[in-house]
This record gives C-alpha cells, structure tokens and sequence, in this order.
C-alpha cells in the first residue's frame, strides 16, 4: 500500500536517490534537498511530500511555498494569472520507474497543492521536462489541469555544463526543453 506523507530528514537520502535515477546524475544533493526544504515550508506546512511502499521512497513532490522562490529567465510573470507573492513553484516530481502509471504522480501532486493554498499561495506554475519518456511530464501536468504558458529551449543547459548534471537523455551538455505550465488553484 502506498502512504503520501510530508516529505521528512529520515527519507533525504532516499528522496535523492530516487530523484537522480529518475532526473540523472547530480540532480540533487543534500544541501539542495536542505534548501528546497526550507523554501516548500511557510506557516509551518510542509509542501514537500513523498510516497512510501513499506518505508521505501518510491515517488518524489518538490514545491516550493508562494514567496519563497526567486525568479530567473526562465519564468513570465506576465503571462501568470495571480502575483508573484501568491505563485508557487512545482520544482520537481520523480516516481520510481516501477512505479509508474499507478497514480503516484497525481497523488502527491493534489498533496502539495493542498498544502500550498494552506499556505495562501492561488496557483502554482513548474518547468515540465518535455523531453521526458513520452513527454510524460508534460502529459501529467496537462491531466491535473495545467495549462501551457511558454516553451523555453535549452532549459538545462547551463545546470548541465555548471553544476555537472547528467542529462538521462542528453547527457552533458543537456539540450532538452522546458514548458512552463501553470495550474490555479480552486
């Protein structure tokens, strides 16, 4: 049976794990695990969550808390339907390759959104990885209701050559392409 819970200290390591199988090498350490912590949890809620089989992590939700994010070139606030005080950031999602297609992903996705309009955020926008296998990212965000506000190419590229990520598709250097999606929330 699979457990959605807040994503905690005891399951960092595996949360990592799971995340750079699924994302690549040296896409995530712990000191950023540590940041991207702090930055999903505002009033006390959490917006980080995990899905547990037995106390394994088999599925991975990273959101960062309305305010609580910077924002870079990537993103268009002008394009966005609230301010950037009341926008959340979904920054990643990683599901255990044998445990795809069960519904995992939606799961913790509807967690996070629940806590983020705890935390008084009105929608959330993410980066969906479009050269994902099937382009899943970008289907799953789809289904959950969100909506395409702009493509950017070459989203990773920099991270790649920089911070040494290894590209599951690409390799390094890493030429795949963003859609930055955005949900409101109800």
């Amino acid at each position: 049976m699979i457990k959605i819970i807040p994503l905690g200290e005891q399951y960092y390591q595996q949360a990592i794990a799971l995340a750079n199988l699924v994302h690549g090498d040296n896409y995530l350490d712990l000191a950023n695990l540590i940041e991207m912590q702090n930055k999903a949890t505002k009033n006390g809620i959490n917006a980080n969550f995990i899905a547990l089989e037995d106390d394994n992590v088999v599925g991975l939700r990273l959101s960062y808390a309305a305010n609580q994010w910077p924002l870079d070139e990537w993103c268009s606030p002008s394009l966005w339907p609230c301010q950037q005080d009341k926008m959340a950031y979904f920054k990643c999602i990683a599901v255990d390759p044998n445990q795809q297609g069960k519904g995992i992903g939606p799961k913790l996705l509807n967690a996070s959104i629940e806590a983020l309009k705890q935390q008084g955020a009105k929608a959330g926008i993410g980066h969906l990885w479009q050269q994902s296998p099937g382009n899943g990212a970008v289907k799953y965000f789809t289904n959950a209701g969100g909506k395409l506000i702009k493509e950017h190419k070459n989203r990773w590229y920099n991270y790649s050559i920089e911070e040494n990520y290894h590209c599951t598709i690409c390799g390094v250097p890493c030429y795949c392409s963003a859609a930055e999606m955005v949900i409101e929330f109800a």
